[in-house]
Formats: C-alpha cells, structure tokens, sequence
C-alpha cells in the first residue's frame, strides 16, 4: 500500500484489491483504523474489507504475539476456503517483502492451506517517499545503501553510520535520542533528514540537519547520506 499516501499505490495494487474475494487489513487489538485499511478505503469497496488483529503494537510478550499470528492466520484461512478457489488478498504499507506483517501470516498460511499461491505486488517504501519529498539522493554510482531497524539496537546504527554510503533507519521513534547521538559520533548530523506520516495529515518533514526530537512516531524514517564531492564522483 505504499507508505501512506494514497496516491502511492502502483496501479497493479489497485487492481488486486478491486479483483479480490476479500481484502483482508492487519489492525491493533484496540481497533482504530490503520493507514495500510485507511489507504485501501481510497481504492477498493469497504464491503469487502476484513479487519484482522496482528497485535501490532506488541513488541514484548512473544506468546501473545503468536497467538495473534496464528488467530490471524486461521481467519485468512477460513476466508480462502469460503472463497472456493478465489483470492484474498492482504494489504500491508510499504513493500510486502520489507519489514512486513504479511511474511508471518504467508509463512503460517502455508502450514494451514494445501496448494496455496502466495504472490506479492512491490510497493513504493518509505525511504523511497522519504528521499522524493526532501530531494535527498540515496545511492549513486559505486555506493552501498544500508538500511537498518533501529529496534535492533543503537549500536547496529552506529555501525552502519561508520561505513561507507548512505545509512537508513526505521522504526526508531521511540530511541530518537540514540539515533540523534550516532548522528553526532558519525558526524553525519548536518546532512541528514527525517520524517514521519508522509503524505498525510499528520507529516511530519524535515529539512537536513535539523535537530531530531525526543520523540517521534514509531514509524519514522531517517537517511543520512553519504557526502559527495562534484558530479559523477562515485562512479
């Protein structure tokens, strides 16, 4: 679904959810509307919109987390087998294959479905629409791009800020503080941009170097690029 922007969506997304038996949307155990639900409402008939609890906002109790998995996946498998041969389809934001809820439930549907065909449609990522909307260039010529989860902790940051090419982070809004003192230790401050809830109401865009927050949403996004000297200069 693109990382929340409605107009992100490629036109082969479009079209799966139109041609769908049901769409299924991953919510949180307390039930408000998601931006991958909220981005599909601008394309598809709410009719045949499912609402499934992922336990999304679970990051600590690993029992209970599953148990949303599986519940998850016995719902979607349910659907499949109403639908007689038809198609489901899942919609998650960003890409499908980056960081998605969607490789637990494709991973625990095949266990629970005989001959089922899981295919993915690519979406437009975060730092894709992050690099667009701030001009930031993210990887040129010879450059490696690193991107890294900041969950996995400051110090796998730090590493990649020590290397070579364009660095970024997701899901580090709740450790803004971390990331902004790796900024500082790697002297990549200056150039680097953040933001969060892009394309939306609530965006949040920054220009380089502005100082990060103490806290931002979980899903935000930063790169920290790598300096270039003239044109061509890393081929």
């Amino acid at each position: 679904m693109g990382p929340g922007d409605p107009e992100l969506v490629t036109v082969k997304a479009v079209r799966v959810l139109r041609e769908a038996d049901a769409v299924v949307v991953p919510v949180m155990d307390t039930g408000e509307i998601g931006r991958a639900e909220a981005t599909v409402r601008h394309h598809a008939d709410s009719a045949k919109i499912v609402r499934v609890v992922f336990a999304l906002n679970e990051r600590e109790d690993r029992a209970r987390r599953e148990a949303a998995w599986d519940a998850a996946g016995a719902r979607v498998a349910e659907l499949l087998r109403e639908g007689d041969g038809g198609t489901v389809a899942f919609a998650t934001i960003g890409d499908p294959n980056v960081y998605s809820t969607f490789t637990y439930l494709a991973h625990t549907l095949r266990e629970l479905v005989a001959d089922l065909t899981v295919e993915t449609v690519p979406g437009i990522t975060a730092m894709q629409d992050l690099a667009a909307r701030s001009g930031t260039v993210l990887a040129e010529g010879t450059e490696p791009l690193t991107l890294v989860p900041v969950t996995a902790g400051a110090e796998v940051l730090k590493e990649a800020l020590a290397g070579p090419g364009t660095v970024v982070a997701y899901k580090f809004g709740r450790l803004a503080e971390q990331v902004k003192d790796a900024l500082r230790r790697s002297g990549r401050e200056g150039d680097a941009v953040w933001g969060a809830a892009l394309g939306l109401e609530a965006e949040q865009l920054s220009t380089p170097g502005t100082p990060l927050p103490e806290r931002l949403p979980y899903l935000s996004t930063l790169i920290a690029p790598v300096r270039r000297e003239g044109r061509g200069g890393k081929l």
